[in-house]
């Protein structure tokens, strides 16, 4: 068995503080790729077509895919690779955690707690939450907040529906959403007349804590949520096509509860799915990090695009042509490469226009907390074109705003 710390320890020494990770690729059986994720079209099934479409692609993830019976044991996970071999980062911070994330961020949280992705589906999803800390427990599980941003980069086209729908309309009632449950076998069970659809604007994003039932239509999008995989679809037919299982309903469910309409309606956070609110207090727009006059002297522009949750938080850094800088951040991050070419630390990086199933890419990476305190360079090699990255947080970064609530005059801005 290879030598995790050695591995590690080689691939940070190589990279300065910063190492590769590989593509982590996952399907799902009830969704449609979209085509956006740069995964060659003839690799969407690379897995079969009984593990459904690779519509996600997962970044700096030590959790593992619920994806079924037929899951891999490493579906969902991603792999730290270097010059001496590969090992994952969930492997890598149970073994060295505090090389990687600092001393401080182990004793508090006791590893790496979050964890991104890339959802990129044709159609829409049905009416589904993410369960409570209280409801995940009843199935020992951790409960899911999860945010949304839209980035320009992988959204050239919207695909059939780029609406989502969230929540419930105020005045709904709880025996009008029982009676959606009841009738799952009719076809349509008509919960999305009792919820409203808000157009997605790439560039901006969304905050949805557990408990809120929400659509997500089909602009891909970027994900920074919490190290847990449990769900709870509440919709039966999708786009007048594609029915769900009742197992969909009840798979972070105890069985004892299938069939409690009672119990399934605890599931909901109540009081924030009829927010009459709910723009205010959940759309994000990008907050600016520093001034913008600065950002030509400086060379280089940042943005809070994900902030306000206590689980995470996720930055987007873009670099000027042919500009070097040195940044740095307040704890260790995970990063994707949205756009352009250059360097980061020690290594080369590249947003890659097309890439197969199993192939290694120059795109994602891991920056341990002390390279990101000290600063990180990245230098843009390209004379015309920006260099951007999204950067994703573990909780507690000290830098992050606080602000959550947007007033709704900023919607589409």
């Amino acid at each position: 068995m290879p030598n995790v710390e050695s591995i590690v320890s080689s691939a940070l020494e190589a990279g300065g503080g910063v190492v590769r990770l590989a593509p982590a690729w996952v399907p799902r059986l009830f969704c449609v790729p979209g085509r956006r994720l740069r995964l060659d079209t003839r690799d969407l099934y690379a897995l079969g077509a009984a593990r459904g479409g690779i519509d996600e692609r997962w970044f700096s993830s030590t959790t593992h895919a619920d994806n079924g019976p037929l899951t891999a044991p490493d579906e969902g996970l991603s792999y730290i690779v270097g010059e001496s071999g590969r090992a994952t980062l969930k492997d890598a911070i149970e073994a060295m955690g505090a090389a990687l994330l600092g001393q401080d961020v182990m004793q508090r949280y006791g590893g790496w707690m979050m964890y991104s992705k890339f959802f990129d589906n044709f159609f829409p999803l049905p009416h589904h939450l993410h369960q409570t800390e209280e409801r995940a427990a009843d199935v020992g599980k951790l409960g899911k907040p999860e945010s949304y941003y839209y980035p320009p980069q992988y959204n050239f086209a919207n695909d059939t529906f780029p609406y989502t729908f969230f929540g419930l309309e105020p005045g709904t009632t709880k025996d009008q959403v029982i009676d959606c449950l009841k009738r799952w076998d009719e076809g349509d069970n008509g919960i999305l007349a009792l919820s409203k659809a808000y157009r997605l604007v790439p560039g901006t994003g969304w905050d949805v804590p557990p408990g809120i039932l929400h659509a997500p239509g089909t602009i891909c999008t970027y994900e920074p949520q919490r190290a847990s995989d449990v769900s709870s679809m509440w919709q039966s037919l999708i786009a007048d096509h594609q029915l769900i299982d009742w197992s969909y309903v009840v798979k972070d469910v105890p069985p004892d509860k299938a069939h409690d309409y009672d119990y399934l309606l605890s599931l909901l956070d109540w009081e924030k799915n009829v927010d009459p609110n709910f723009v205010e207090h959940r759309f994000t727009p990008p907050i600016p990090v520093g001034e913008s006059d600065q950002y030509k002297e400086q060379g280089y522009a940042e943005r809070w695009v994900t902030y306000g949750s206590e689980f995470y938080s996720a930055k987007e850094i873009t670099v000027y042509p042919g500009r070097s800088v040195t940044v740095a951040d307040a704890a260790a991050y995970g990063a994707i490469t949205m756009q352009g070419y250059g360097t980061i630390g020690k290594l080369n990086v590249s947003s890659p226009s097309l890439i197969r199933y199993g192939e290694m890419t120059e795109d994602e990476f891991f920056v341990t907390a002390d390279a990101a305190r000290a600063g990180v360079p990245l230098t843009n090699r390209s004379s015309t074109e920006p260099l951007v990255l999204l950067k994703h947080f573990n909780p507690g970064n000290p830098e992050m705003p606080r602000k959550l609530y947007a007033p709704v005059k900023e919607v589409g801005a």
